[in-house]
């Protein structure tokens, strides 16, 4: 479990997100500083490692072991978001729980157990959630860049054009989807096919990369210079070639990574590489943000926008 804590005001309007992926399930908390930009600070930031889609993608459902951890979770989640006096929040499940047959058995077990209600999203909705707390990072840029989340089932597309959303898209490839071979060959297709028609149609396009995987592989290529937020295709490409001849055990000791982040990494780098190489992206942008900060993006526009 990772966890992050920063200064936390009582009084000031608090938010938090809780993000159900197929690897792991956050808890984002932040707090409203200025509604006129609008400005929040982070202040919980919680990473539990369930890894749902190792039985999802295998088996098709979640194991009795792994739902029991989920109402444990769910309950320790309510919990924090007591103490930290969150005035709203918004749970989302994504990949794993579309795919698994007892998923909605689950939602209604956990909501009973605990009163945390899960919605679980499409692929497109995914995206746009995504996309839509990136507005801000995108205002003013000229180009065409495509913004890529790769999540343990699945993979979100954004396009833009000079800031403007062209398009949105969900693939069925994820890293735990990898591991398990459980990637259907005609969504790598269709995949390759869609990259390759809007290369031709937006030409030099570079990539704008979200993800666990993506924030820890920029920081693996640059080093001490991880702040900077873009690194080269050809530098992640060297990265990959040596984590792919690695066993996860080795990938744990050179890097210094945890076991539920040894072995998704690679398969990430594999999808970020692959639409690189059909878009010939020449930079991958990282600026860190993800679904659980578009979900927070879209409860403040529920509350303050048309006040």
């Amino acid at each position: 479990m990772e966890e992050e804590l920063n200064n936390f005001n009582g009084n000031a309007v608090t938010y938090a997100a809780i993000d159900i992926g197929s690897n792991a399930v956050r808890l984002l908390i932040k707090q409203l500083e200025s509604e006129e930009e609008p400005l929040f600070s982070k202040v919980l930031l919680l990473r539990v490692p369930l890894r749902l889609g190792f039985d999802v993608f295998a088996s098709g459902k979640i194991s009795e072991i792994k739902e029991k951890n989920m109402v444990r979770l769910m309950k320790a989640y309510k919990n924090l978001m007591k103490i930290y006096n969150v005035s709203s929040y918004r749970a989302c499940a994504t990949s794993a729980m579309r795919d698994a047959s007892n998923g909605p058995e689950i939602i209604r077990a956990i909501e009973k157990k605990t009163g945390i209600k899960i919605e679980i999203i499409d692929g497109q909705e995914e995206a746009k959630m995504i996309y839509n707390n990136h507005i801000e990072y995108m205002k003013g840029r000229k180009g065409n860049f495509m913004y890529v989340d790769v999540g343990g089932g699945s993979t979100e597309i954004n396009l833009l054009a000079d800031g403007e959303l062209v398009c949105s898209r969900s693939y069925n490839i994820g890293t735990v989807r990898i591991l398990n071979e459980a990637v259907a060959e005609n969504e790598w297709h269709r995949l390759r096919k869609d990259m390759g028609d809007l290369a031709l149609s937006y030409p030099g396009i570079n990539l704008i990369g979200s993800g666990g995987n993506i924030n820890k592989l920029i920081k693996l290529v640059r080093g001490k210079d991880s702040r900077y937020s873009r690194m080269t295709v050809s530098s992640l490409q060297e990265l990959y070639d040596r984590l792919n001849a690695m066993t996860v055990e080795e990938r744990m000791e050179e890097y210094a990574l945890k076991p539920d982040r040894a072995d998704v990494i690679v398969p990430a780098a594999k999808i970020f590489l692959t639409i690189a190489g059909i878009t010939d992206a020449t930079y991958i942008y990282v600026p860190v943000i993800g679904l659980a900060d578009g979900i927070i993006d879209g409860l403040y526009k529920r509350d303050y926008e048309g006040r």
